[in-house]
């Protein structure tokens, strides 16, 4: 076997494991414009790892930023949660969030839900993140689009950097061609 055959083989295999780390699944959607007023519900937590709903929020509110949303609000009842432990958000408190907003004007929501968000059991102790974002055009109730993805990451990553990841890759998705 000459070098440039062993060469694409390394590439192709390599490339392979990359990908195989990660699981991205969206719905078509029409351009999304990035102007008008946008408003981040709270994230639901399905996990039993504490606040990671918040930290959800956290990293949502800084990568729509990074997407060219300029005129972003979130929910004032999200940011009282303080103390808590346990996230507060639920099904009922994001359907309250999203009453909140169309009294605000917003043209659009931004809602979130997390799937998992943990380290895997054993020696290399692997970040593991799984959410669900969706984007609903406050005028007409209805949501334009929708993604979910899985990612893991390696041993010395944190969930934190494998979570920022996955939700840039799902916002990218979303409005990179509205802008």
């Amino acid at each position: 076997m000459n070098i440039r055959m062993l060469l694409l083989v390394c590439m192709t295999s390599s490339s392979l494991m990359f990908t195989a780390c990660s699981t991205l699944k969206s719905s078509a959607s029409a351009p999304i414009p990035t102007s008008g007023r946008w408003v981040l519900l709270p994230a639901i937590n399905n996990t039993e790892t504490p606040q990671a709903g918040g930290r959800l929020d956290s990293i949502t509110t800084s990568l729509l930023y990074t997407h060219g949303i300029k005129d972003l609000s979130t929910y004032p009842a999200a940011n009282q949660a303080g103390d808590s432990l346990f996230d507060s958000a639920d099904r009922r408190s994001q359907e309250e969030a999203l009453v909140w907003a169309k009294k605000q004007g917003a043209q659009y929501a931004v809602a979130g839900t997390v799937e998992e968000w943990r380290y895997k059991v054993g020696m290399d102790g692997e970040p593991v993140v799984g959410i669900t974002i969706s984007i609903i055009d406050l005028n007409s109730g209805k949501m334009v689009w929708t993604g979910s993805g899985a990612r893991t990451g390696w041993g010395r990553e944190a969930v934190s950097g494998v979570a920022q990841e996955l939700v840039y890759a799902l916002l990218d998705k979303a409005i990179s061609h509205g802008k």
